[in-house]
């Protein structure tokens, strides 16, 4: 006879068995067992969505015992590329310009593809440099073929290759190449839902790492606060958010400034993904949606405000807000920040005021926004009777991009 999830040794948490304590639909979704679970198509996203404060500890944890090589790794850079394709491209974007901020070299996110297509070209002229490649599976044609590229154009560029699947291509491809060096997460991290969720923020926070080399109690003790505050926003907005998904709109927008606008995008390709395209999704900075997405928030639009905690941030996101409200755009908004002022909800709006959050630092809250948009594109692929293991009915998207044509300059 199959156990309940929450006795099971490896979900058996004290903060998860208080979700299921105080949240009603999290009850109801963790009693069922195993086999009900997987039935329902939603046994390993829900999984993957909740496990992530506990995962983030240990990525820390074996990411801190890793910075001498790493700075061996870094030493010399000039400048730094993110690359990865989908999500793992959005992760990139997370932490992009904290790196940038805390190395003092030039750092950009390039999509895998920009990299078949461009090579070298699409990197900055500055080198040597080192590019750092995040991939969930390391088995979509873009992995290996970027690096291969990359290596043979650019001999003054080092790799780091930062993956959740040890039996990947792209951890198994360059194992003995000393200009690569591999990280390869816990396996826990290696989602087998369709769409990547705890594979994506363990990827931000280990890429993270890299700006924190020479502190890393420092990182360990950041990463266990962002941990506790995953915590305890699951333990008391589960349901909040399990009620939002369920209005009645057919478009969302995700706002959001800086280092969180990476965030921003994985969740509006959640929605997109869990939907199967049912719910159209974009993201967009609050200062650029003036600029013509404006026209496309309509009455049946929800808007995802991520509120910044840095003043001067803050009070154009405000303005942009409260447009909104002056102008009565969109459906509903669903504002998460910290002392979240108490005009810019109005009516039907929701407010998720998160206590320290400003502390702790935008730079490092883009983990925290992307829980939102995975328990929002969840629970709205329920309510569009999907499953959110594998939401693509028809086979259009899958876990692992299928292989395609590569081509090589000169064929």
């Amino acid at each position: 006879m199959s156990k309940l999830l929450v006795s099971e040794s490896l979900y058996d948490k004290p903060w998860l068995a208080a979700i299921a304590r105080k949240q009603a639909k999290a009850a109801d979704l963790l009693a069922r067992t195993e086999e009900e679970q997987q039935k329902s198509g939603y046994f390993h996203t829900l999984h993957e969505i909740l496990q992530q404060p506990a995962t983030w500890r240990e990525t820390a944890k074996e990411l801190a015992s890793m910075s001498d090589g790493l700075l061996q790794t870094l030493a010399g850079a000039r400048t730094l590329v993110l690359t990865g394709s989908g999500s793992s491209e959005y992760a990139g974007e997370c932490v992009r310009l904290p790196l940038q901020n805390k190395l003092m070299i030039p750092a950009q996110t390039i999509g895998g593809g920009m990299l078949l297509t461009h090579g070298g070209k699409a990197i900055a002229p500055v080198r040597p440099g080192l590019m750092v490649s995040l991939a969930r599976s390391g088995d979509s044609p873009e992995s290996v073929e970027a690096i291969s590229v990359v290596l043979e154009t650019e001999p003054d560029i080092r790799h780091l290759v930062v993956t959740c699947n040890a039996e990947g291509r792209l951890a198994t491809t360059y194992r003995d190449d000393p200009r690569v060096k591999v990280i390869v997460l816990a396996e826990q991290t290696n989602d087998r839902s369709l769409v990547m969720t705890s594979s994506f923020t363990n990827m931000v926070l280990a890429a993270a790492f890299l700006g924190m080399l020479r502190t890393p109690d420092q990182y360990v003790s950041l990463v266990q606060s962002l941990s506790q505050k995953a915590e305890e926003l699951l333990r008391t907005h589960f349901d909040t958010l399990a009620g939002i998904a369920k209005r009645d709109f057919d478009r969302v927008f995700f706002l959001a400034s800086g280092p969180r606008l990476g965030a921003a995008r994985e969740s509006a390709l959640k929605m997109v993904e869990m939907t199967a395209g049912k719910v159209w999704a974009a993201s967009e900075t609050y200062l650029g949606l003036r600029h013509g997405p404006m026209s496309a928030v309509h009455s049946n639009t929800l808007v995802v405000c991520l509120l910044s905690s840095q003043p001067l941030v803050r009070a154009y996101e405000c303005d942009l807000i409260r447009e909104l409200n002056d102008k009565q755009l969109g459906m509903a908004k669903l504002i998460f920040g910290e002392n979240i002022p108490a005009d810019l909800a109005q009516n039907n709006d929701v407010k998720i005021d998160c206590d320290g959050m400003a502390s702790l630092g935008d730079e490092n809250i883009p983990v925290l926004d992307v829980i939102l948009g995975q328990l929002l594109g969840f629970f709205r692929c329920l309510k569009e009777g999907l499953k959110p293991d594998s939401p693509s009915n028809d086979g259009v998207i899958n876990r692992v991009v299928q292989e395609f044509r590569l081509h090589r300059a000169g064929e």
